[in-house]
């Protein structure tokens, strides 16, 4: 009888300790965003969404700091993170290794890849550049790099082929395009009209300096996404967090962030997001030589 009775409760337990993990691990989530490197620039950027997020979802959310796109899709992968706030490039990739699926949409305003030019220097078209040196951003990013890429294949060119494209941060991109060192820098919207603006206010170039000889169509949205691994409660759940409690969460990104989180000033959510909608980043990919889209490049 002893014996049987031991045997019972036994069992008990070991069934309260599998279950255990489940339970704090529905009431605890993990979170992290590609673009950035470290939990300090977590917390400075995205510390104030995050705490609100937690508020509205009644989720403890904590970061998970991750080194690079590739270490973000990994986790997913494994079941080290959660949810990932991250761009149109990384989704495609995502969804191709990872299966992630999308909680909600960060729309951006005026999202768009830009080629820009000196007013003087002579270049009109996308086609005067054959032959010379064009500067972008880091290699991989949507806006930065993929996306001024797709802006001169559409303009006519074989961008790889045709062009001598050099990668470096931003501020020395736009130091070499005043200085003449590139014929033409690729980039996106909303940094141009910042850099345009800081040189002015600065008394350097004035805005008529510089041309755009061409723009691409807007980018398609930043996404939270959620592992495979998460349960469907949870990401409804989170999903319903973005719907009820909207315009708390846009301005803790806005307001209560760095200058990162700048780019979503004049957000909204979505939620009528469509994986067709991503085949235009796909495209890009192509572009450059990696049509499986199944790696992130530059990492």
């Amino acid at each position: 009888m002893f014996k049987n009775l031991y045997r019972c409760v036994s069992l008990v337990l070991l069934s309260v300790a599998l279950t255990a993990p489940a339970l704090t691990h529905a009431e605890t989530v993990k979170l992290a965003v590609t673009d950035l490197v470290g939990l300090e620039e977590l917390q400075r950027e995205f510390g104030a969404f995050r705490d609100a997020l937690s508020a509205a979802s009644g989720y403890d959310i904590e970061f998970l700091p991750v080194t690079n796109r590739t270490a973000a899709v990994e986790a997913l992968r494994f079941k080290q993170v959660d949810f990932v706030l991250t761009g149109p490039a990384e989704y495609v990739v995502m969804q191709n290794r990872a299966n992630a699926k999308v909680v909600v949409g960060f729309s951006r305003p005026d999202y768009f890849a830009l080629i820009v030019t000196l007013a003087e220097s002579g270049f009109t078209s996308v086609t005067d550049l054959v032959g010379e040196q064009v500067a972008m951003g880091s290699v991989g990013s949507t806006s930065r790099h993929l996306g001024p890429i797709q802006v001169l294949a559409d303009g006519g060119i074989s961008p790889m082929d045709d062009l001598d494209i050099v990668h470096t941060k931003v501020p020395i991109l736009w130091q070499s395009l005043k200085s003449g060192d590139v014929a033409a820098v690729g980039m996106n919207h909303t940094e141009f009209r910042r850099l345009r603006q800081q040189e002015m206010e600065k008394g350097g170039l004035q805005p008529g300096a510089f041309r755009v000889i061409a723009r691409g169509r807007d980018l398609p949205n930043d996404l939270l996404m959620a592992g495979s691994h998460v349960d469907q409660k949870v990401i409804d759940r989170m999903r319903d967090a973005f719907v009820n409690s909207s315009d708390g969460l846009i301005n803790a990104i806005i307001n209560g962030g760095g200058t990162d989180v700048d780019k979503y000033t004049g957000m909204r959510f979505v939620n009528n997001i469509k994986d067709s909608d991503y085949n235009y980043v796909r495209s890009m990919y192509a572009t450059i030589g990696y049509p499986e889209y199944s790696d992130f490049v530059g990492d």
